[in-house]
């Protein structure tokens, strides 16, 4: 059986210069959980080995590669993944593995091309005389075929590297920014709606770990919803790795709001609250941040004005990835990361529990502190709640 192989290619890493292999051990760490996690499903066993900003990704034989790339791809800090077939540094060798792996391919296609790269130096074939050679044995192994070097309906990519030569089809572009944990700890505000699992999509990009806190209002919210949240929390960890998820009960504060404060400012006031909250949380937990998933403008409590008296009630930076973004561009996230169809199932949370009909747009933190002070807040937020 010819010996397959996963190839998985460097993103952003290669531009970090001395810290370079401190981001290339995270990533490492983050795909060796990946694989744990396909354990049984995809594949039994493994190993990794590293060279020229390049992962090789050894499966046992009876593995399902194609599947494994793609679940590999979703880890953050990889630009593309690709099954390559493995050869000897022999072109005879190569020339072989080239025509008989990808028999199906060229037999059904009607042009193709080589792409070929030689990165061992000692190779006695550089990259043009690689192409020339391994492109005269297809033709003659499949005289139909064409070549057409700028839209060709396969090519065919040879790569001569330290451990031998890799023969692949085109690459599966992966998810690219930078290792999950390579930059911190964060607190993602984990709402049922589309926008939040996407913040926290587009933070773990950039190299954060997430832990996340839900608000829960029983009797107004029910177990499907907090259910809907362990969900969101399953599908975002293909890209994350794993998310400790807190649950905080919010039914007396919220009543409090609704008792005491007036309605226009009820909004803007309960998510002071959630904020408060989760001040303490992060402490906990050691996270440098919040993020949320206020896109500005969307709705009445994330005007520009709003959002400025909600920070006021963070001791730490507040993160929103998607405040410039409009509801299409975050739903197209939403739908590729797979996280859309559970957002919007049915399952009321916290956020829409006594919705004033007018809330206020613009406002004036005097006020909305004037507001707070008919209430024992900080007895609430000591006191907790069950859920």
């Amino acid at each position: 059986m010819t010996n397959r192989i996963i190839l998985g290619k460097y993103g952003e890493i290669v531009l970090k210069g001395l810290n370079k292999r401190v981001f290339e051990e995270i990533l490492v760490n983050n795909i060796k959980q990946r694989l744990v996690s396909l354990k049984g499903q995809y594949l039994s066993d493994y190993s990794i080995k590293r060279a020229q900003s390049t992962l090789y990704i050894d499966l046992d034989p009876d593995a399902d590669f194609e599947q494994t790339a793609a679940e590999t791809a979703k880890v953050f800090g990889l630009a593309s993944v690709c099954v390559a077939y493995k050869a000897k540094k022999d072109m005879e060798h190569i020339k072989e593995i080239a025509a008989d792996c990808f028999r199906d391919q060229l037999s059904m296609a009607g042009s193709f091309k080589i792409a070929a790269k030689r990165s061992d130096k000692e190779f006695a074939y550089n990259s043009p005389e690689i192409c020339n050679i391994i492109g005269g044995h297809i033709l003659d192994k499949f005289p139909h075929l064409q070549v057409d070097v700028h839209t060709p309906d396969i090519t065919v990519h040879v790569e001569i590297r330290d451990f031998g030569a890799y023969i692949h089809g085109d690459a599966i572009p992966a998810a690219g920014g930078m290792p999950v944990g390579s930059s911190g700890r964060v607190l993602l505000m984990l709402s049922g709606g589309i926008d939040s699992p996407v913040a926290g999509y587009l933070m773990a990009k950039r190299g954060l770990t997430l832990e996340a806190v839900h608000f829960a209002s029983p009797p107004y919210t029910g177990p499907k919803s907090l259910e809907k949240v362990k969900n969101l929390c399953k599908a975002l960890m293909p890209y994350t790795g794993e998310i400790k998820l807190h649950i905080v009960g919010f039914t007396e504060m919220q009543e409090a709001i609704n008792k005491h404060c007036r309605d226009d400012l009820s909004t803007v006031i309960t998510r002071r609250m959630m904020i408060k909250a989760a001040n303490a949380i992060a402490a906990e937990s050691d996270c440098d941040a919040m993020v949320t998933g206020e896109s500005l403008a969307q709705v009445a409590s994330q005007t520009l004005r709003a959002i400025r008296c909600t920070d006021q009630a963070a001791e730490i930076p507040v993160l929103r990835p998607v405040v410039g973004m409009d509801k299409r561009e975050i739903v197209d996230i939403a739908r590729r990361i797979g996280t859309y169809e559970i957002s919007t199932l049915p399952y009321e949370d916290c956020c829409t529990v006594f919705t004033p009909k007018h809330p206020r747009t613009k406002p004036e933190l005097k006020y909305v502190l004037q507001e707070e002070s008919k209430f024992d807040y900080d007895g609430i937020l000591r006191r907790g709640d069950s859920v």
